[in-house]
């Protein structure tokens, strides 16, 4: 069956900055629906962190409470399913889900984060968001002070050793192949006692999805209680990409200062734009991209 609808906005994503840009249109008296599959690509973090007022809230329990104070905004509606296809219309915009319900909006936010691509390594995935972690400023405080490995090569494991140094000092790099490090760069890590290693990783031993050792394909192994990584990562939605909107050079939607996107009419909002992947980085882009979608309604019709 097909269910047909119009709104002022479709907000697709709804976790932290769906939610946050929902927020913003709703007290703003706009009807909004927002489309949301439930799964959030944090769903298997314990705890938040750097946010205030929510430090050390679990994932579950921040959106519920967003989903609490949203009720009270009679304008907003909420549809538990997936986005699967987004088409220009004349006056604006068709989303069609997998149920195939169909809405129509003048404004889009997308809202919809990143899929992370775990790298072949065994109990990797297991481990993701538990203890191997991607941002020191929202888990780093946790594991101070503890051994801690980081994954990486070239520049960008120079600056993860950098930057992750100020939270251990117990702190050893795995290339997980050939090193790309210039010479300097090795003279500056080597000089701060900390191990580079080359060999490739085998597989992670854990205990329900907490790191002990760190297996190498020499047989080798080094137990840790903490591994940063950055995998790959793609859009967790198509759509925005189907509508023609910009990515940026890293795979990111292309967004201005007003969360436009390169699309008339069409925002986005949170990790699918923003480098940072942080729950309160995630709110304030999600607010943003509310208020300006909104004053862009406004100025079409005074």
């Amino acid at each position: 069956m097909t269910d047909t609808r119009e709104f002022d906005v479709i907000v697709v994503g709804g976790s932290y900055s769906g939610l946050s840009a929902a927020m913003s249109l709703g007290r703003s008296l706009k009807n909004i629906l927002i489309i949301d599959s439930g799964k959030p690509c944090n769903a298997q973090t314990p705890h938040s962190h750097n946010f205030i007022t929510q430090d050390g809230q679990t994932p579950k329990q921040i959106s519920t409470s967003a989903k609490e104070q949203l009720a009270k905004y009679k304008t907003i509606k909420f549809y538990n399913g997936l986005a699967k296809s987004g088409t220009r219309i004349e006056k604006g915009f068709e989303i069609k889900t997998q149920s195939n319900d169909i809405f129509f909006a003048r404004k889009l936010i997308f809202a919809t984060g990143l899929k992370d691509i775990m790298p072949d390594i065994k109990g990797f995935a297991e481990c993701w968001g538990i203890s191997i972690i991607h941002c020191p400023y929202c888990h780093g405080y946790e594991v101070r002070n503890q051994k801690t490995a980081l994954i990486g090569n070239g520049d960008m494991g120079f600056h993860f050793v950098q930057m992750i140094s100020n939270w251990t000092k117990e702190l050893t790099l795995f290339t997980n192949e050939k090193s790309m490090l210039t010479e300097e760069q090795v003279g500056k890590i080597k000089k701060h006692n900390i191990e580079i290693v080359e060999t490739e990783i085998d597989s992670f031993e854990h205990n329900n999805g907490k790191i002990e050792n760190i297996i190498l394909k020499d047989n080798s192994k080094l137990s840790v209680n903490a591994i940063y990584a950055r995998p790959q990562f793609v859009q967790h939605c198509d759509i925005p990409a189907e509508l023609g909107c910009e990515l940026t050079e890293q795979g990111l939607i292309k967004v201005d200062m007003f969360q436009k996107t390169s699309v008339a009419g069409v925002f986005a909002s949170g990790d699918n734009s923003n480098f940072g992947r942080a729950l309160s980085a995630a709110v304030s882009s999600g607010s943003l991209a509310g208020a300006f979608s909104n004053n862009e309604l406004i100025g079409e019709v005074f």
